[in-house]
């Protein structure tokens, strides 16, 4: 099995989720892929809450290599794909060549993630319906409208479906998706 994880994120990819997950990859020494939309220096923000707002605050976060562009991978070099949060799935889950990547995951029996917005990518690509999924609060409403079952647990794992709420999880998280890896 290989011991690639692909990492897809792109502008406005949420900087600590993108960074954490390289790294707790790393340090277990799993080679990990950071795919865009094209092949070059991301500009990544920081999500977080703030008091006195209804919503998250958005503030600039580190940047980050691309290390390959979506179009130029395919399912059968990674063991996984962790689909990674903030405001990237927002756009990322409108690319054709990122959905049937997706699918090509799931065709193949592959271990999907998806953490916080992520989860927009997975409904996007029809990967929903009749799995427990848990995401970022704010778009739980599209889990549901995609015949999926919410889960207020920070994460989850149907299957080979690993999802969790936000970088709050990042423990519960990766537990799971090590366990999915085995």
């Amino acid at each position: 099995m290989s011991r690639k994880v692909l990492l897809i994120t792109g502008d406005a990819g949420d900087s600590y989720e993108v960074l954490y997950a390289y790294h707790r990859f790393l340090e277990a020494r799993w080679e990990p892929v950071v795919a865009a939309p094209s092949r070059r220096r991301l500009h990544m923000v920081v999500h977080d809450t703030e008091p006195g707002w209804e919503t998250y605050v958005e503030r600039p976060g580190h940047s980050l290599e691309a290390d390959v562009a979506i179009t130029a991978v395919t399912a059968r070099d990674f063991a996984a794909i962790v689909i990674l949060g903030g405001r990237a799935p927002e756009y990322l889950r409108n690319d054709a060549s990122l959905l049937s990547l997706v699918r090509e995951f799931a065709d193949q029996d592959k271990c999907i993630c998806a953490i916080g917005h992520g989860i927009q990518v997975l409904t996007a690509a029809g990967m929903i319906k009749g799995r427990t999924v848990t995401c970022h609060a704010h778009v739980r409403i599209e889990v549901e409208r995609s015949g999926g079952t919410y889960s207020s647990k920070p994460a989850v794992r149907d299957g080979k479906l690993v999802t969790a709420q936000t970088w709050k999880a990042h423990p519960e998280f990766y537990r799971e998706i090590f366990a999915c890896l085995g």
